[in-house]
């Protein structure tokens, strides 16, 4: 049968003046393609659907031309309150720095995420991706993270691109403080944490590690 997975990605861009963010591609892209490749149905959706900004700073020549055709489907996403989070085995929330501002405070999201740990799908997220979940609670009112492996961009890894000061909280903090069991590796290290159905990547770097792992726990 095929697997249905949804894809949800920010709106948010300006975090000033002068420092833009969105959703970093390769965190979007290289899941996307793998998923497609596999033969699974996805969605993109965000908290306002249509545009879901791209970070500049993850645009580059290098790029691979693929990563172009998976970056369409940012371009016109589906709201998230018109989602029947029924229909869907996997949930993935790709990082950036724009999860920070909407998706961690998103409540549609929140529905969805516990929806879905309710009921055993699987949940997702690389990068800052994870700050889509620190709202999700389990029945006794428990974050969802409590006592699991988990990781995401690390605070060292925050303090090195230098956008700690301009972060509503840091992540890595954040899950700590939920009770989640925080796992690094050093900076821009390929690692993702599988915990039952909750599955992590650190960064950028883990993109591909984190699409395989779950491919294999589908």
């Amino acid at each position: 049968m095929t697997k249905n997975i949804l894809i949800v990605t920010t709106n948010f861009s300006d975090i000033n003046d002068d420092i833009k963010t969105g959703v970093y591609l390769e965190e979007f892209a290289v899941p996307y393609l793998i998923f497609e490749a596999t033969g699974y149905n996805i969605t993109v959706a965000s908290p306002n659907g249509g545009v879901s900004p791209i970070d500049e700073g993850s645009l580059s020549c290098s790029n691979p031309m693929e990563w172009d055709d998976a970056a369409k489907h940012l371009k016109d996403t589906k709201k998230l309150r018109d989602i029947d989070c029924k229909l869907y085995d996997v949930i993935f929330l790709p990082g950036g720095h724009g999860p920070m501002f909407d998706l961690a405070k998103d409540k549609v999201l929140k529905e969805i995420i516990e929806y879905m740990y309710k009921n055993n799908k699987i949940i997702s997220a690389i990068c800052h991706g994870p700050a889509g979940l620190i709202l999700a609670k389990d029945d006794n009112g428990f974050s969802i993270l409590k006592d699991k492996n988990v990781t995401s961009f690390t605070n060292k890894e925050e303090h090195i691109v230098k956008m700690d000061e301009f972060m509503p909280f840091l992540l890595e903090t954040k899950l700590k403080e939920l009770g989640a069991n925080f796992i690094e590796e050093k900076p821009w290290s390929e690692h993702v944490e599988i915990c039952g159905n909750i599955i992590t990547g650190q960064n950028q770097k883990s993109a591909t590690l984190i699409a395989e792992s779950i491919i294999s726990k589908l």
